[in-house]
């Protein structure tokens, strides 16, 4: 992706390294459109190199393999999410929860062991060391499977992990976007009574009627919001910008959590007595482990959940981010990059 302000498509840059020995190369079919690829792509966070191609909801065709391959085979229908890489020897790495390793590799805009820059599935090929790489089950539509690899996992490895996942539990989910509206569908699929909490009732008839949300509150309708007070055990907060912390920590119960997962570059505050009176808990969860993206998979097949989506070809991805940041989107952007013209998408974009 060019420089921010320029509207160039993200172009297939031919800097992928040769296939190593475990390495898997990906036929991309189709890609999921994250909010963090707007922080990357606009340099929100402060640290984009540039040329850039985004892209980590990334699902595939197997077309070639390298020798020690032994996970997958080619024409294997396969993923890859977040991270492509890792040092493999700290504590993280051997509790296989590579996501929390120092050493990281994000899949674009970040520098592979060989020092070639990494780049994401908005291209028509990847190349993917097999330890990252997952199968898509059988059952599950590729382009319904793309948004599980970041959007689903990213809301299933808190409530594995901090063991918020016992039927009955009441649990509140901040945001409806790409990750929220996965957090109401695998919330429920658990057995939990969920609160869609959100800004506006803009978005009620979706929460309850679509996605089977069992209350909806807008957070500024204060009587409402002090209704609902010491109800929830857990917040999965999805919200991606600056938002007040204590009208939601209110809701929580004692020993509740809110989990915060929303990128936001710049400080959250709070009372510290709306933490100490309920013996709350804000934590924080990064995306989830290969384990539990092939976890998540099987998850969405057992119980037939999928995402909601609306598929694009490349040449409207600019489009599409632009909505994405407006949240004009129900509720994730998934690119059909198999089915686009690539390079057609390119030479018909405007240069500025």
């Amino acid at each position: 992706m060019g420089r921010p302000g320029r509207h160039r498509p993200p172009l297939p840059l031919h800097l992928h390294r040769q296939t190593g020995s475990e390495d898997v190369v990906v036929k991309v079919l189709y890609c999921g459109i994250c909010h963090t690829d707007i922080h990357q792509a606009k340099n929100h966070l402060g640290a984009s190199k540039y040329p850039m191609v985004p892209g980590h909801e990334v699902v595939g065709e197997v077309v070639e393999v390298g020798p020690e391959v032994t996970k997958h085979s080619v024409g294997d229908v396969v993923g890859v999410g977040v991270i492509v890489g890792c040092c493999r020897e700290c504590r993280p790495c051997k509790a296989n929860i590579e996501q929390y390793c120092n050493k990281r590799i994000w899949s674009y805009n970040d520098v592979y062991t060989d020092g070639r820059p990494t780049q994401g599935g908005f291209a028509s090929t990847m190349v993917v060391d097999q330890k990252f790489v997952v199968k898509i089950p059988a059952g599950l539509a590729p382009e319904q499977a793309a948004p599980l690899l970041c959007a689903g996992v990213t809301v299933y490895s808190p409530l594995k992990h901090f063991g918020l996942t016992a039927p009955g539990l009441r649990g509140g989910i901040l945001g409806l976007g790409g990750v929220g509206h996965m957090g109401v569908k695998v919330a429920k699929a658990m057995g939990h009574h969920v609160t869609v909490i959100s800004s506006s009732s803009k978005k009620r008839a979706e929460a309850m009627d679509h996605l089977g949300a069992d209350a909806y509150l807008v957070s500024s309708d204060a009587d409402a919001m002090a209704a609902a007070a010491d109800s929830l055990d857990y917040i999965i907060d999805t919200v991606p910008v600056h938002h007040p912390m204590e009208p939601y920590l209110a809701l929580l119960k004692l020993d509740g959590k809110h989990v915060l997962l929303g990128v936001i570059g710049e400080p959250l505050s709070f009372v510290s007595p709306m933490v100490m009176l309920g013996r709350k808990s804000i934590t924080g969860s990064f995306i989830g482990s290969v384990d539990e993206a092939e976890e998540v998979l099987k998850f969405c097949v057992d119980k037939g959940l999928t995402s909601q989506i609306e598929v694009v070809k490349m040449g409207y991805v600019n489009e599409a981010l632009e909505r994405l940041e407006r949240n004009d989107v129900r509720y994730r952007f998934v690119v059909d990059v198999a089915g686009s013209n690539i390079e057609e998408a390119a030479a018909e974009a405007p240069s500025n």
